[in-house]
């Protein structure tokens, strides 16, 4: 009996060692399957680059063209910018000239604008103002010029007899106004629009010897048959280092208006709501008629009648900013 005893209690020890190793090997598990479920999320979340945002540096491009949004590309007006500058010298007389021009109204027509060439003579030289015309009798007229002549002599280039190869001083403002010829939402702008790309401006004070300056712009204004709303002028934009004041000429109410919007764009750095030069240019033939005329200039170019005024000194983001601001100013706000 104590044989049997013992051989019992032998078993139920067996038997309760057996059953506490089974019991103990599912703790163990079940800890390690939570241990797993507790780590694993934060750890994937950490890693996933979705998680993650890239600062944004300061100087960031602008968006790029959106189709679907029909919004001014600055680089494609860069673009257009470059092209001007494979025909050379552009004053007038110039084969460059004359190419150029033929390149302007090819562009219009391409695009589906009414095309005007205003012809004139000068000093023996054949002008030529091209305008663009959009939403024909569909309300008042609006008016955004450049000017597309280059000047003949670099005289801010001591000793220099070469020409000037107008990037910033005639090509950026030409840029500027054949993308917004492709990216304008014409039904949404209840006016009648004009481009108007003006000649012989750039070469007076001895860049062509006889030749005043605003030549085409005043035959232009001195021959309208209609009485447009406003004139709004684009000249020397295209500079990288941007700065655009308001100018002593220059309609004030619509000044502080087209400002305001860019402000309003996050141009506010470049905008600068201060006045700064008073100026001769295409704007001001408009003015003495009358009509509320703008000159948006950057006239602290430090390449101004150089021979350094190339394609480089432009950039994308300056042709972009002018752009998107005249943009939504006819699309959006004209009647603010």
């Amino acid at each position: 009996m104590k044989k049997l005893h013992r051989l019992k209690w032998f078993n139920l020890i067996i038997l309760s060692l057996l059953f506490l190793g089974v019991v103990l090997s599912g703790c163990g598990a079940e800890g390690q399957e939570n241990s797993g479920a507790t780590e694993t999320p934060p750890r994937v979340t950490a890693t996933l680059p979705v998680a993650r945002k890239t600062p944004v540096p300061v100087n960031t491009p602008l968006p790029t063209f959106d189709p679907q949004l029909n919004l001014f590309d600055g680089d494609a007006a860069y673009q257009l910018l470059e092209e001007q500058m494979k025909f050379g010298p552009r004053w007038p007389g110039s084969p460059g000239h004359q190419e150029v021009g033929n390149y302007i109204v090819k562009q219009l027509r391409d695009l589906d604008w009414i095309v005007e060439e205003q012809r004139f003579t000068y000093q023996d030289i054949e002008g030529r103002n091209i305008i663009g015309r959009v939403n024909e009798g569909a309300g008042p007229v609006i008016i955004l010029g450049a000017h597309y002549d280059s000047r003949k002599i670099a005289d801010q280039t001591p000793g220099s007899i070469e020409p000037v190869p107008g990037a910033v001083d005639g090509a950026s403002g030409v840029a500027v106004l054949l993308e917004l010829a492709r990216t304008l939402d014409v039904e949404a702008i209840k006016r009648e629009v004009w481009l108007a790309f003006f000649d012989v401006e750039d070469n007076g004070s001895g860049g062509i010897p006889g030749f005043d300056w605003i030549v085409g712009s005043t035959y232009m204004a001195n021959n309208l048959e209609i009485m447009p709303e406003a004139m709004v002028l684009v000249d020397m934009i295209g500079d990288s280092d941007q700065q655009l004041y308001y100018e002593g000429n220059s309609d004030p109410e619509l000044q502080s208006h087209l400002w305001k919007i860019a402000l309003d764009l996050d141009y506010g750095d470049v905008f600068i709501p201060e006045y700064r030069h008073t100026m001769i240019d295409d704007h001001l033939p408009f003015a003495r008629r009358g009509i509320p005329a703008v000159d948006i200039i950057d006239f602290d170019y430090p390449y101004w009648h150089t021979v350094e005024d190339i394609a480089d000194k432009a950039s994308p983001q300056s042709l972009a900013r002018v752009g998107r601001t005249l943009e939504n100013w006819l699309e959006s706000r004209l009647n603010r």
